[in-house]
């Protein structure tokens, strides 16, 4: 009877952790699109894997040296 209680329990942890794994990955599959929806500057929409990759690269050095250029606040005093 324990053993059983236990396998019971065992199998809905497993379905807990299967069923978050689940909504896990469909929420990175519908982001995905959204990268490639708008190309910048009017150009194209990549046509393969690495022309997308080599975009989302520039995409982000941009970002991250937009905000490192960004000016610090002054501290309060």
């Amino acid at each position: 009877m324990r053993a059983g209680l236990g396998l019971v329990a065992l199998l809905v942890a497993l379905a807990l952790v299967a069923l978050m794994a689940r909504k896990s990955l469909d929420a990175t599959r519908v982001a995905v699109p959204a990268l490639q929806s708008a190309p910048a500057s009017g150009a194209s929409a990549p046509a393969t894997v690495r022309d997308q990759s080599q975009q989302i690269e520039q995409h982000y050095k941009k970002a991250l040296e937009n905000a490192l250029n960004q000016p610090r606040p002054e501290p309060a005093e």
